[in-house]
C-alpha cells in the first residue's frame, strides 16, 4: 500500500447558504447517514486579568506609632486598593455560524466518517481528530497563612495596664526587648545559646514572629488577595482604542462605561496576510458552489494590543480565520480507488494534514 497526498476530497459538499432561509432554521450541525452539516471556526480570545486587592487595617495602637516606634505616616483609617498584576491572552476556537456548510454523501465516492466538535466545527474526515488543545488552567490563589493574634504575645503586665496609652508604651518596650534578644542571639552573647543550627533557626523565627505580631498593633496589617477576572473577546473586525475594562483603585474591576475606573484599551489589527479576493474571482467561486469539494479556512493573522491609557501593556499576534478567506477544494480527482484522511487545524479550520491511501 502506498500513500499519496492531495488537496482534494472525497465528498460532494454544498454550502448551506444555497438553502432557503426557512430551511436553514431547520438544520443543526451534525452527521447522518446521508450527509453532514458543519461549521468552520473563528478565533476568540480569552483574556485573563489577575487583580490584586490590598486591604489595610490600622492597629490598636496606630495613634502611638510615631511616639513609641518612630513610625511615620502610619494610616489611621482602613483602606482598600486594587491593582492589575498581569494580563494573559489565550486564543481558542469557536464555531463561526456565518460559515455553515452542508455535505451530501455521494454514492460514487467512498463513504466518509465526518468528525465534528461539540459545537459543530469540522475536525476531521475518515480520521481520528487530533487531541483538542488544552484550555487555560483557572487561577488558583496560594493558600493564605492564618493571621496571628498579637494579644497572645502580650505579657500579663501589658494586659493589666489601665489605659491604652500605657498598653502601647509597655508593648513598645516588649518589642525593643525582642529585638535586643535577637541581636544578642546572633552575636552569640545570649544567656541561653542554641545547641545547633536548627535550634538557632527556630529561636530566631519565634522572635521574628513575636516582633511582627506586636509591631502590627502600631503599623497595622496588610492583607492581599488575588483574583482572576476572565474576559472573552470575539473579533469580527479591526478595532482601535476600544475600552476593554476599567479598574477602580477602590472598587476593583468595573464596567467599561464606569468612569470611576482607569480605562484599559484594546486594539485589534488585521495584519492582511491573506490577499483579498477580487470581485471576478468571487463571481467564479459563486458559480462553482454546486461543484464537489469542501470548504476550509485560509486564515489571516491579527495583532492584539492592550493599553493602560497610552502605555502598552501587552501585544500578541494570533491566527484569525475571520480575517482570511474560505476556499473550496475540488474533489474531481477522487474516486473509490482512494481512501482519503483529512485533519483540520482545530484553531483555524485550515488543512493541517491530508493523506490518501491507494489499496493494492
Amino acid at each position: 500500500m502506498r500513500k499519496v497526498f492531495f488537496l482534494f476530497y472525497l465528498l460532494t459538499f454544498l454550502p448551506i447558504s444555497l438553502f432557503a432561509q426557512t430551511q436553514i432554521s431547520q438544520y443543526r450541525p451534525g452527521v447522518t447517514t446521508d450527509g453532514a452539516i458543519y461549521y468552520l471556526p473563528k478565533t476568540a480570545i480569552r483574556i485573563s486579568v489577575l487583580v490584586e486587592k490590598t486591604t489595610y487595617q490600622p492597629g490598636d495602637f496606630a495613634h502611638y506609632a510615631k511616639r513609641y516606634l518612630r513610625l511615620n505616616d502610619v494610616a489611621q483609617e482602613p483602606m482598600v486598593s486594587y491593582r492589575v498584576l498581569s494580563i494573559a491572552q489565550v486564543p481558542f476556537a469557536m464555531a463561526d455560524t456565518t460559515k455553515a456548510y452542508a455535505v451530501k454523501f455521494n454514492a460514487r465516492t467512498v463513504a466518509a466518517n465526518v468528525a465534528l466538535a461539540d459545537d459543530g466545527r469540522l475536525l476531521a474526515i475518515n480520521a481520528e481528530p487530533a487531541e483538542a488543545p488544552q484550555m487555560a488552567t483557572p487561577f488558583l490563589p496560594a493558600p493564605k497563612k492564618p493571621m496571628v493574634n498579637p494579644r497572645q504575645f502580650m505579657s500579663e503586665e501589658i494586659l493589666a495596664a489601665g489605659s491604652t496609652t500605657k498598653m502601647a508604651e509597655l508593648t513598645a518596650r516588649e518589642i525593643y526587648d525582642l529585638r535586643e534578644n535577637r541581636n544578642l542571639l546572633i552575636k552569640g552573647q545570649a544567656d541561653f545559646m542554641p545547641q545547633d543550627g536548627a535550634q538557632m533557626k527556630l529561636m530566631l523565627s519565634q522572635l521574628d514572629e513575636q516582633d511582627r505580631a506586636l509591631t502590627s498593633l502600631f503599623a497595622g496589617t496588610v492583607e492581599r488577595d488575588t483574583t482572576e477576572q476572565v474576559l472573552v473577546v470575539i473579533p469580527s473586525a479591526p478595532v482601535t482604542h476600544e475600552v476593554l475594562f476599567r479598574l477602580s483603585q477602590v472598587a476593583g474591576m468595573v464596567d467599561a462605561d464606569d468612569l470611576s475606573g482607569t480605562p484599559y484599551y484594546i486594539n485589534i489589527e488585521d495584519l492582511q496576510t491573506v490577499p483579498p479576493i477580487d470581485k471576478e474571482a468571487a463571481a467564479k467561486v459563486k458559480k462553482k458552489q454546486y461543484e464537489a469539494g469542501i470548504y476550509v479556512n485560509v486564515p489571516g493573522r491579527m495583532r492584539v494590543a492592550i493599553y493602560q491609557g497610552i502605555d502598552l501593556v501587552q501585544t500578541i499576534d494570533l491566527p484569525a480565520p475571520q480575517f482570511g478567506n474560505v476556499e473550496l477544494l475540488s474533489a474531481d480527482l477522487f474516486n473509490k480507488r482512494y481512501t482519503t484522511h483529512l485533519w483540520l487545524n482545530q484553531l483555524t479550520g485550515a488543512v493541517e494534514r491530508l493523506e490518501a491511501e491507494q489499496p493494492k
